[in-house]
């Protein structure tokens, strides 16, 4: 193998199939970067066999091949390395890697490449294409709220439902659920599945390409391909029933209050400094006629109290949430204003920008008393 190829279009492509290289296994092969050349092209994978992910590149391909080298030197060297234009040339005797910048030269032990679990696209009937800023938006909306505990692997996913020209994600760890609905272009069936939170979470991460590109999934059994520019990713699906969460929302709410999302955001920030070092990190809201008042009191460090303005249409209602699942949402609400609905202090409570119907947040009191 001998290619010439960009230095800072392989340091992307290194970054891109980076997160999917294993780090604990015992299997060495995992641990580094499938490096294949041809037809111009080098191609760049990594597996952990959870998620796999491949890059693909222009390059100035002499002598094509394939190798396999340690993901954790092969990103370290070429970030480092001076140059525009890098040299990778393999030699059959001794399996080590030549890789060659300028006057910089190294000169690596490569693993076998036969020995590398080659990624093999997911094909199939099931598959649908959604606009990137749109997929984007949908994860960032919702899978912060995913749990991190695996004891209930299903809940440390996102759920993507397809439904003709409507698409949902929704993610929840039981005390908190956020749903985000977006229109696709056509029809596009109907399909169901429960993408891992880190992969989507990576995902987002990649569709932040300034160029719009049209993004395509293919599933089948428990895989799932995502495709866009020229990345690809094969993720497992968690397998299982996702709980229905249309049972989650309630129905109505018999007060609403509407506040300025930033000023409201910042006071609660405020007063959960003193409630952070508590089990639950509580905070107290009191929903009131023309205001909300915000407090937490730790006996170990004190107490904090703030009033923020609000429009509130219904009964008072005194009520208090773990500080961060409050924080979470209003950080990922784009409007300035934002509808807080209540029933009673123990009943489930709703979050939702003002003027957009297609997002819901759903967040549980805990109990004080």
């Amino acid at each position: 193998m001998k290619i010439f190829c960009p230095k800072d279009d392989l340091h992307h492509a290194v970054q891109t199939v980076q997160k999917a290289v294993a780090t604990k296994t015992p299997l060495p092969i995992l641990t580094g970067i499938y490096l294949s050349a041809q037809d111009d092209q080098l191609q760049l994978q990594a597996t952990d066999y959870e998620v796999g992910i491949s890059c693909t590149i222009k390059a100035s391909v002499e002598e094509p091949g394939a190798i396999v080298l340690s993901g954790r030197y092969l990103q370290e060297m070429v970030r480092r390395l001076p140059g525009d234009t890098i040299e990778i040339s393999s030699s059959q005797e001794d399996r080590t890697i030549k890789i060659t910048s300028q006057n910089s030269q190294f000169n690596l032990l490569s693993l076998p490449a036969e020995e590398f679990p080659v990624l093999k696209p997911v094909s199939g009937d099931n598959s649908f294409t959604v606009k990137d800023e749109v997929l984007r938006d949908l994860i960032k909306k919702t899978v912060f709220a995913s749990a991190t505990d695996e004891a209930r692997p299903i809940f440390t996913g996102g759920l993507i439902e397809i439904d003709n020209d409507e698409i949902r994600m929704v993610a929840t760890n039981t005390h908190r659920l956020a749903l985000k609905k977006a229109k696709l272009g056509g029809g596009s069936g109907n399909a169901k599945m429960i993408i891992p939170a880190k992969i989507l979470n990576e995902l987002a991460r990649l569709l932040s390409a300034e160029e719009p590109h049209e993004v395509s999934l293919s599933w089948q059994k428990n895989q799932v391909g995502i495709v866009f520019d020229d990345v690809y990713i094969n993720s497992r699906l968690i397998e299982g029933q996702f709980p229905d969460y249309n049972k989650v929302i309630p129905a109505a709410f018999a007060t609403k209050v509407q506040l300025n999302t930033d000023h409201f955001l910042d006071a609660v920030e405020r007063v959960s400094l003193l409630a952070r070092d508590g089990e639950y990190n509580v905070v107290k809201f009191f929903f009131k006629d023309g205001a909300v008042v915000i407090s937490s009191n730790n006996p170990d460090v004190g107490k904090a109290r703030e009033i923020v303005d609000a429009k509130t249409d219904g009964n008072e209602v005194e009520i208090a949430f773990n500080a961060k699942y409050v924080t979470d949402i209003l950080k990922n609400i784009d409007s300035d204003e934002l509808i807080f609905s209540l029933n009673t202090p123990l009943s489930p409570a709703g979050i939702k920008p003002v003027g957009d119907d297609n997002y819901t947040y759903i967040i549980t009191p805990v109990r004080t008393g």
